[in-house]
């Protein structure tokens, strides 16, 4: 017989989402906060949100990008209102490196044939094709939606002042609408975590690792894949909705994220047939969190009991399989070998 724990997860970006989701999917006692007023907020909503597990990683971490496929058509079949684009994607122009199995080579007929709408083609590509994308909010939506239904409790516009511990035991939150009990904290937010942990005695090496998000109106489907190249990089978010993701330089007239935003707007607008429709509807910078060595923190403090880390930088990408391992890590109070290449002791 499973323990009903009382599990607090501060966050409900998609981190925290995926953790809440699958606790409560296992009957425990959770509460999901959230300071901001609506789920996704910060780095979450401002997110390119690609499934992307094609890209070369150390070997310790391979396997966890391994099963991020499998485990997002397993969600799907759980939730049947989440769209997921698995519309493959599509490079050129730029380095890339990929692992060989994932990636076939497409020329320039079969190109054309992907993307009709490009003005101009190169004569070669890289796709791959089991690639996919989300709207990264309305994915965290469905998960703290499915969470409630679980009996779970949602707390927005509330702010986690303190973690309270007692000896060498975290027993609860201090926050702006009271005091809320736990056995285990689980901590997804992001680049906020270090200064949550600071007054507990110790540093999470995450720093915030800002990037541009574009948001166009279209009046069609301009783009079919998910299409990056040394132009620009973009995808179709709805079939009136095209995002772009650019890297971030600096606050300058010049370089700064307006400067960026506006210019690649202009390229896709010169790029595509019909994006002389395209209206510009929003530049945003997004903090991601960017553990030291650009892998996930994953686990219970060594030190702290009950104190349980979940922070990653591809979160769209590994959040449902850390989530899910991590869930079962929490409940069944054991260490799961798949996530031992996590720890925060790595550093």
């Amino acid at each position: 017989m499973i323990r009903k724990q009382k599990i607090v997860v501060i966050g409900a970006g998609i981190v925290g989402a995926s953790m809440a989701y699958n606790l409560s999917k296992r009957n425990q006692d959770v509460t999901l906060i959230e300071c901001n007023s609506t789920a996704a907020c910060e780095a979450t909503e401002k997110s390119f949100a690609w499934i992307n597990p094609s890209g070369r990683v150390l070997k310790k971490f391979r396997h966890l990008y391994d099963a991020t496929l499998a485990e997002y058509h397993a969600l799907e079949k759980e939730l049947p209102d989440l769209k997921i684009n698995w519309h493959g994607a599509l490079t050129w122009g730029v380095p890339t490196n990929m692992e060989k199995s994932r990636i076939q080579k497409l020329n320039r007929q079969q190109i054309i044939e992907l993307e009709p709408n490009l003005k101009e083609y190169p004569e070669e590509a890289i796709y791959t094709h089991e690639e996919g994308a989300v709207d990264p909010i309305l994915t965290t939506n469905l998960l703290v939606k499915k969470t409630k239904e679980h009996g779970a409790n949602i707390l927005f516009d509330t702010k986690v002042m303190q973690i309270k511990k007692r000896g060498s035991k975290v027993v609860g939150v201090h926050t702006t609408n009271g005091f809320i009990e736990s056995d285990v904290i689980v901590l997804a937010t992001g680049v906020v975590i270090p200064e949550l942990c600071k007054p507990l005695g110790f540093d999470v090496p995450v720093t915030p690792s800002p990037s541009i998000i574009i948001r166009m109106k279209s009046k069609e489907k301009l783009i079919h894949t998910l299409i990056s190249n040394s132009q620009f990089e973009a995808r179709q978010l709805t079939n009136d909705m095209l995002i772009a993701a650019e890297d971030y330089m600096d606050e300058s007239e010049e370089n700064g994220p307006e400067a960026i935003g506006k210019r690649a707007f202009e390229i896709l607008c010169h790029s595509l047939k019909g994006g002389e429709n395209l209206e510009l509807e929003c530049i945003k910078v997004g903090m991601r969190p960017m553990p030291e060595d650009g892998y996930p923190i994953v686990g219970f403090h060594d030190q702290i009991k009950g104190l349980y880390l979940a922070v990653m930088h591809s979160a769209i990408t590994l959040a449902p399989v850390i989530s899910r391992l991590a869930a079962n890590e929490i409940i069944d109070n054991v260490r799961i070998k798949a996530l031992e290449s996590c720890r925060l002791s790595r550093f």
